[in-house]
């Protein structure tokens, strides 16, 4: 089990950008994927973006491409999620989510297993 921690919230107007971090702590020896959810008051939990153990495989879920990065830096077990022009649909408790892959190429899309507590992000119009 690894724990996950976000970072870099916060309030931002229309077309900004934000760039969250998630610091991972534990066991973070063993081979991860992670990704970045989102979920807005009253909606479910949503896949943004999910990266590969080396971080050369990436996958976006719509609305996220085109405008989100997804990145790791296995060095410092951190994980970050590049937000720019930023719109109030993106308005949503931000969290970071890891899983045990076998497959280090792959950015997976489900089955994570450890999350972070989240972190807010507010796009005000």
């Amino acid at each position: 089990q690894v724990h996950l921690e976000e970072s870099g919230g916060g309030l931002v107007q229309t077309g900004g950008s934000l760039r969250l971090s998630c610091a991972a702590s534990g066991r973070t020896a063993i081979p991860y994927g992670m990704g970045w959810f989102r979920q807005a008051p009253g909606e479910d939990r949503k896949l943004v973006a999910s990266i590969s153990v080396s971080g050369e495989r990436t996958r976006y879920l719509e609305p996220s491409e085109g405008r989100f990065t997804i990145s790791r830096d296995n060095a410092k077990n951190t994980m970050f999620l590049q937000m720019d022009n930023l719109t109030a649909e993106d308005t949503a408790s931000y969290y970071c989510a890891a899983l045990l892959v076998l497959d280090r190429g792959l950015a997976p899309m489900t089955g994570f297993d450890d999350w972070g507590q989240g972190a807010q992000v507010t796009v005000s119009s």
